[in-house]
């Protein structure tokens, strides 16, 4: 049983998280907090398992709590804010001083956004108190500097054949995801075949999301769009709250992006994106499953690697939490499991061939 302390100002909010938490078996919430101060006095007689805090609150914001929990006494936080729902700079902060997750809180609308709200906020609580936070005092190691394929290293897909014409790579990822996409496409060439995202993330937050990479990439990094076109040197990540396919067809690729019920508890669904990646580039792709909870992305992934695509897992030792690349490896989706800092060059290596022509590399000015 995973214990939950939930801090937000609005009692109404408090009374209506805990009883979403509290309808699942293996969750329960053991303190509820109107500010930061009442939270540190109950975390110094119980520490949780999990807390949820919201952002604007009197007296203390809850930004300026987290950065304090994280230097004093670890524990895996989610975000839980109406600021979420508007893609602001704070939640941005948040991630960056140590939260595992975002979510937007609870709007009383019809039968059917309640039900999803609730699976989402359950579903996060249970992959953030899965996640393993690095000790007091440290610091996430940066990504080591892209290594050639021509480089002496040991190269992380020895004996297996590169991949042949690569038109597509298509990545899902979910808790821990944002830093794990982070160290990949940093790591990745301006003259790269086009890249599609799904992250698990709330609606009007992935742009921000795509801006912050954007700034930190060689390769362009946006927000999907509708009928976008899929171009050499760039990213496209599946903008919150909405499904992302591929269609059209090899070297002439663009996204759809629509609306449409949950896939594996999920809108964006990485099996929506894998399975249309499969049947839009017949063995040209490269499929990559990142960190996060639940199995979203294990059917799409199979179908990925049975239509000819090199598929690729992320391993146990460097998921925040492994779930979703656990899953793929227990379906016989995965070809190889890799370290994080090992599959940008991976990556690199097996898209190593020049592109075909008609399809120039766009450079980024």
């Amino acid at each position: 049983m995973k214990r939950v302390l939930i801090v937000d100002d609005s009692l109404v909010v408090r009374e209506t998280l805990s009883s979403i938490v509290s309808q699942h078996p293996d969750l329960s919430v053991i303190g509820l907090a109107e500010n930061p101060f009442e939270a540190a006095k109950f975390i110094k007689k119980e520490v949780p398992d999990v807390i949820l805090l919201d952002i604007e609150m009197p007296r203390m914001d809850g930004i300026t709590f987290l950065k304090r929990l994280m230097s004093q006494r670890p524990v895996p936080v989610v975000i839980c804010s109406s600021l979420v729902g508007q893609g602001s700079r704070a939640s941005l902060e948040a991630l960056e001083a140590g939260a595992v997750e975002l979510i937007k809180k609870p709007v009383i609308s019809t039968k059917e956004y309640l039900e999803e709200s609730k699976i989402r906020i359950q579903d996060v609580v249970l992959a953030a108190a899965k996640v393993k936070l690095n000790p007091v005092g440290s610091a996430p190691k940066s990504p080591p500097a892209p290594t050639p394929p021509s480089s002496s290293k040991s190269s992380p897909i020895r004996g297996r054949k590169s991949a042949q014409n690569v038109d597509l790579i298509a990545i899902g990822a979910s808790t821990g995801g944002t830093d794990a996409l982070k160290t990949v496409l940093s790591q990745l060439p301006t003259d790269f075949p086009p890249i599609v995202i799904v992250q698990h993330m709330p609606e009007h937050f992935t742009a921000a999301f795509a801006n912050r990479l954007d700034a930190e990439c060689r390769i362009r990094v946006v927000e999907g769009e509708n009928d976008m076109a899929l171009e050499r040197g760039m990213a496209v990540i599946a903008p919150g709250n909405k499904h992302m396919s591929v269609a059209g067809a090899p070297r002439s690729l663009r996204v759809e992006v629509r609306e449409g019920p949950l896939v594996s508890r999920h809108r964006p669904s990485v099996d929506v994106l894998f399975r249309s990646a499969a049947a839009r580039t017949k063995g040209t792709a490269i499929g990559v499953l990142l960190t996060g909870m639940g199995s979203d992305g294990a059917t799409g992934l199979l179908d990925l690697r049975k239509g000819g695509a090199f598929t690729i897992g992320q391993n146990q030792q460097t998921c925040t939490v492994y779930g979703m690349s656990r899953a793929a490896l227990e379906k016989g989706a995965v070809e190889v499991e890799l370290a994080l800092n090992d599959i940008p060059q991976a990556l690199v290596e097996l898209c190593s061939k020049k592109p075909a022509a008609g399809s120039p590399a766009r450079v980024r000015s």
